[in-house]
């Protein structure tokens, strides 16, 4: 059935691709902007200020949050940790305050937000489902307060999901594009040691499962959005240059790093094995299960 999507974070890596997605599935998306609007399926907020129209939420029947700085966008300093924190706490504050403060019938039935597998820290070898507790570390703390303030929509009664996405494998950004031309030139290999756990998921099976959530009445709180089958970063090394023809025999040691990275160093070396058992609970079927699959997918794109 189609529904009116309010989606902040339209113009992201993740939210254009979802934008056309839903579009192409019959939906109506309104795009959340911080300019003055260009079309008519524009609205304006200013989330820093806390502005946001309560018109513009009372539309939707769905409200979808993917905004937020990039973490690996830029080398992390000071300034840029704070953006990281206040533009993923400061979004999602408006939308569910602005959610709450709505009369009961013209809250959306559902606010999906946001997160990432960054609330689990360092896990090690250790295998984490939705019900551990939130680890240590810059990534962790965030996450603990930006899911945290979509709980004015939640006792409101709106069902709340929150997204804690892994790391959405496709050739034009996230984990796969700063990788590839190294990789092409035969000068990459793996991190460090190599034997931190990437919790990766496929672009297909990240926009699908999103879908999915919509849809799901009975599942609420947080879902562990990525693939079944997590691997090393050692692994993922070998398959990209299986796939690329190409060697990668040039670890990057840690120091060198975080000469390039700054801060973000820790986080690319963080060990973070994530299974989906919401997911998987609930029979979501996996386009691309395995790794193998979802890289030649990812570069075929």
């Amino acid at each position: 059935m189609s529904m009116r999507i309010l989606l902040a974070g339209a113009s992201g890596f993740l939210g254009t691709r979802l934008a056309d997605r839903l579009t192409a599935d019959g939906h109506q998306i309104t795009r959340l902007v911080r300019r003055p609007p260009r079309t008519p399926d524009e609205r304006q907020w200013d989330p820093a200020a806390g502005q946001l129209d309560p018109a513009a939420v009372a539309e939707a029947d769905a409200v979808v949050n993917l905004a937020g700085a990039g973490v690996g966008d830029k080398r992390w300093n000071d300034d840029y940790r704070r953006l990281i924190r206040t533009s993923r706490v400061d979004s999602t504050t408006t939308l569910a305050t602005t959610i709450a403060g709505l009369p009961a019938g013209e809250r959306p039935r559902v606010l999906l937000n946001s997160s990432a597998v960054g609330w689990y820290g360092n896990t090690g070898d250790r295998a984490v489902e939705e019900d551990a507790p939130a680890g240590e570390g810059f990534l962790a703390d965030v996450c603990r307060v930006w899911e945290a303030a979509t709980r004015p929509a939640e006792d409101a009664g709106v069902r709340v999901v929150r997204l804690r996405t892994g790391l959405p494998l496709h050739r034009d950004g996230g984990l796969l594009k700063p990788q590839l031309l190294p990789f092409k030139l035969g000068i990459a290999g793996r991190l460090g040691s190599g034997r931190q756990w990437l919790p990766w998921i496929s672009m297909e099976d990240w926009l699908d499962a999103t879908r999915f959530l919509l849809d799901r009445d009975e599942i609420s709180g947080p879902v562990n959005v990525v693939g079944p089958n997590p691997v090393t970063n050692a692994e993922f090394t070998r398959e990209l240059a299986r796939q690329l023809h190409r060697p990668a025999i040039i670890p990057i040691p840690a120091p060198a790093l975080k000469v390039v990275l700054g801060g973000f160093a820790h986080e690319a070396l963080t060990s973070t094995r994530v299974l989906p058992n919401v997911l998987t609970q609930a029979a979501y079927p996996y386009h691309h299960p395995a790794l193998p699959a979802a890289l030649a997918a990812a570069l075929k794109d």
